[in-house]
């Protein structure tokens, strides 16, 4: 069992001590154990191991590959996407500007409409209450022109009925 472990150990260790990087090839120079060098061609099971690890390690590399990439395509797209939507913002924002702008350039031409129509219905009033009052003037001086009018008439037709009553009391000659 310690040798288990011991042999755990040194996979480990050298697997520990390779440069992860993101290359999809595995030299084969330091595959060969210490055997093969000295020239037996045995295959142990160390051996076997290692070689089956360095695949392994091999094709979890091409897939954090083909996993960078997807990443990178996808920030591509999502930077072009975030282009696209600030650009829209953009012209949201400047078209809401030229909105308010012209909400407020109509806001102050109907304010100072409003203002001439109530200068003008102020103009009026006070002509018409001017006109008012000179009626009721007239009105007055109409109405006491009428009382004294009556006054003549019943006067006048009282000194009828005088004279024609005192026509009729004198004898005629």
């Amino acid at each position: 069992m310690s040798r288990k472990m011991s042999r755990k150990i040194n996979i480990s260790s050298s697997l520990e001590s390779e440069d992860i990087s993101l290359e999809t090839t595995v030299p084969t120079d330091d595959i060969s154990s210490s055997e093969e060098r000295n020239g037996s061609p045995k295959i142990t099971r160390q051996l076997i191991e290692r070689k089956e690890l360095l695949h392994n390690l091999q094709l979890l590399k091409i897939e954090l590959s083909q996993k960078n990439l997807m990443i990178d395509n996808l920030k591509g797209e999502y930077l072009t996407k975030i282009e696209e939507l600030e650009e829209k913002l953009n012209d949201t924002v400047h078209q809401k500007q030229l909105l308010t702008l012209r909400l407020e350039t109509q806001t102050k031409i109907q304010q100072e409409d409003a203002r001439k129509y109530q200068e003008q219905m102020k103009k009026e009033m006070e002509t018409i209450l001017s006109r008012l009052k000179q009626s009721e003037e007239t009105n007055r001086q109409l109405r006491e022109h009428a009382g004294s009018i009556r006054r003549s008439l019943r006067d006048l037709e009282l000194t009828k009925e005088t004279a024609v009553a005192s026509c009729m009391c004198q004898p005629r000659v």
